[in-house]
Protein backbone atom coordinates (compact mmCIF):
# COMPACT_ATOMS: atom_id res chain seq x y z
CA UNK A 1 0.00 0.00 0.00
CA UNK A 2 1.49 2.90 -1.05
CA UNK A 3 0.72 6.30 -0.03
CA UNK A 4 1.35 9.73 -0.99
CA UNK A 5 4.52 11.76 0.00
CA UNK A 6 5.21 12.68 3.57
CA UNK A 7 3.93 15.66 4.95
CA UNK A 8 7.59 17.63 5.04
CA UNK A 9 8.35 17.06 1.38
CA UNK A 10 4.98 18.32 0.54
CA UNK A 11 6.00 21.50 3.25
CA UNK A 12 9.65 21.88 1.52
CA UNK A 13 7.54 22.03 -1.30
CA UNK A 14 5.74 24.84 -0.84
CA UNK A 15 8.31 26.49 1.20
CA UNK A 16 10.56 26.30 -2.05
CA UNK A 17 7.88 27.90 -4.10
CA UNK A 18 7.07 30.42 -1.86
CA UNK A 19 10.79 31.03 -1.84
CA UNK A 20 11.00 31.33 -5.32
CA UNK A 21 7.90 33.64 -5.99
CA UNK A 22 9.63 36.15 -3.34
CA UNK A 23 12.65 36.45 -4.91
CA UNK A 24 11.04 37.14 -8.49
CA UNK A 25 8.83 39.35 -6.85
CA UNK A 26 11.78 41.60 -5.35
CA UNK A 27 13.53 41.64 -8.72
CA UNK A 28 10.32 43.06 -10.48
CA UNK A 29 10.01 45.47 -7.66
CA UNK A 30 13.82 46.55 -8.13
CA UNK A 31 13.43 46.89 -12.07
CA UNK A 32 14.03 50.38 -13.17
CA UNK A 33 11.80 52.14 -15.34
CA UNK A 34 13.08 54.05 -18.88
CA UNK A 35 12.53 58.15 -17.87
CA UNK A 36 9.17 59.95 -19.02
CA UNK A 37 9.59 61.51 -22.54
CA UNK A 38 8.71 65.43 -22.20
CA UNK A 39 5.09 64.70 -23.44
CA UNK A 40 4.23 62.45 -20.65
CA UNK A 41 5.58 64.62 -18.56
CA UNK A 42 3.67 67.65 -19.92
CA UNK A 43 0.52 65.51 -19.92
CA UNK A 44 1.40 64.11 -16.10
CA UNK A 45 1.65 67.80 -15.00
CA UNK A 46 -1.49 68.92 -16.88
CA UNK A 47 -3.25 65.84 -15.24
CA UNK A 48 -2.35 67.05 -11.85
CA UNK A 49 -3.57 70.74 -12.19
CA UNK A 50 -7.35 69.31 -13.07
CA UNK A 51 -7.20 67.06 -10.16
CA UNK A 52 -5.85 70.31 -7.82
CA UNK A 53 -8.66 72.10 -9.42
CA UNK A 54 -11.45 69.67 -9.44
CA UNK A 55 -10.09 69.14 -5.29
CA UNK A 56 -10.67 73.37 -4.96
CA UNK A 57 -14.21 73.00 -6.16
CA UNK A 58 -15.32 70.02 -4.41
CA UNK A 59 -13.59 71.24 -0.84
CA UNK A 60 -15.54 74.98 -1.41
CA UNK A 61 -18.82 73.15 -2.69
CA UNK A 62 -18.18 70.90 0.96
CA UNK A 63 -17.36 74.61 2.84
CA UNK A 64 -20.86 76.00 1.78
CA UNK A 65 -22.52 72.37 2.85
CA UNK A 66 -21.44 72.70 5.88
CA UNK A 67 -22.49 76.25 6.32
CA UNK A 68 -26.22 75.88 5.45
CA UNK A 69 -26.09 72.91 8.31
CA UNK A 70 -24.36 75.40 10.38
CA UNK A 71 -27.25 78.23 9.51
CA UNK A 72 -29.87 75.37 9.85
CA UNK A 73 -29.00 74.20 12.96
CA UNK A 74 -28.81 77.77 14.77
CA UNK A 75 -32.61 78.38 13.22
CA UNK A 76 -34.07 75.02 14.47
CA UNK A 77 -31.89 75.68 17.58
CA UNK A 78 -33.17 79.91 17.96
CA UNK A 79 -29.37 80.57 18.36
CA UNK A 80 -28.60 84.40 17.93
CA UNK A 81 -25.39 85.24 17.03
CA UNK A 82 -23.61 88.10 17.53
CA UNK A 83 -20.63 89.58 15.35
CA UNK A 84 -17.05 88.84 16.67
CA UNK A 85 -15.32 92.13 17.66
CA UNK A 86 -11.78 92.55 15.94
CA UNK A 87 -9.11 91.68 18.58
CA UNK A 88 -7.77 94.53 20.04
CA UNK A 89 -4.02 95.46 19.16
CA UNK A 90 -1.45 96.44 21.96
Amino acid sequence: MKSGPAWWVVAVRMFATGAIAVAVGVGLAYAKLPPLSDEAKAKAQETATKAAEANKKAREAEEKAMDRVVDHYKKVKGIKTVAAAPPKKK
